[in-house]
């Protein structure tokens, strides 16, 4: 069983790696032992992470990549093409705009939108487009949030973003089964990182906490079990599935 979750010859792309969870998720991988792709618009911030991949035994590169631009996305995968491509995507860039939706401008909301939801698009189906054309199988991980399934207050675009992530999951999961492709989505709950760990510690965020049926807030490293799952052989039959890891937020009781 522990094979079917390995990935020792495999290249996995991050996009939205340069911070975060992407960086969270591609240090992961390469320890289970795929070459990881970590892109983002800005390249030179994720020097400094394939570097701390490589001190630790792992295989890393750099790609600029700005996922909102269909140019910039067939750009990246033709200079992956021309060392292999890659076998699994994890559609992890992501943005938000904290504003009341009265506040929020038509500049916020083509900023989330281009990149949570147009973005995710855009690499999926270029990836697919080359898997299919090459004959090969794939494994596609859209990063969703269970504000795909519910809401809160004052991020409006984000949660309309994630919600058609969701869609997006489905839709494609349909499309692509025939050709040996998967796609499916994780929905993390909130995640302690750097970002908004002092959110998450102040008085607003305990009160969230105590809606959480398990009582915590999720660490990164809660997700790499879940993630592994729907991006290797071990999940082979899994498509077209939204997995959330959220402590049981998604059914606390209303």
């Amino acid at each position: 069983m522990a094979d079917r979750f390995d990935l020792t010859g495999r290249r996995v792309l991050v996009t939205g790696a340069s911070s975060g969870l992407g960086e969270h998720f591609a240090a992961m991988f390469a320890q289970a032992g795929a070459q990881v792709v970590v892109a983002a618009r800005r390249e030179e911030r994720l020097h400094a992470l394939v570097e701390r991949i490589g001190v630790t035994g792992g295989k890393a590169q750099a790609l600029e990549m700005d996922v909102a631009s269909a140019a910039s996305v067939a750009a990246a995968f033709g200079t992956l093409d021309e060392t292999g491509g890659v076998d699994v995507v994890v559609n992890n860039a992501g943005v938000t705009v904290a504003k009341s939706a009265l506040k929020q401008t038509e500049s916020d909301w083509d900023t989330v939108i281009d990149t949570n939801l147009k973005g995710a698009w855009l690499v999926a189906t270029e990836a697919a487009r080359r898997w299919v054309a090459a004959g090969r199988p794939g494994s596609i991980v859209n990063i969703a949030s269970i504000l795909g399934e519910r809401v809160a207050g004052a991020v409006a675009p984000y949660a309309i973003s994630k919600a058609g992530v969701l869609q997006l999951t489905k839709a494609l999961a349909l499309e692509f089964a025939r050709h040996e492709i998967r796609v499916n989505a994780l929905a993390p709950g909130y995640v302690s990182t750097d970002l908004n760990r002092d959110f998450l510690a102040s008085e607003a965020g305990q009160r969230l906490q105590g809606r959480i049926p398990q009582g915590r807030f999720s660490n990164p490293e809660d997700l790499d079990g879940a993630l592994l799952l729907l991006a290797s052989d071990a999940g082979r039959s899994i498509t077209g599935a939204v997995l959330a890891v959220d402590g049981g937020h998604l059914v606390s009781s209303l």
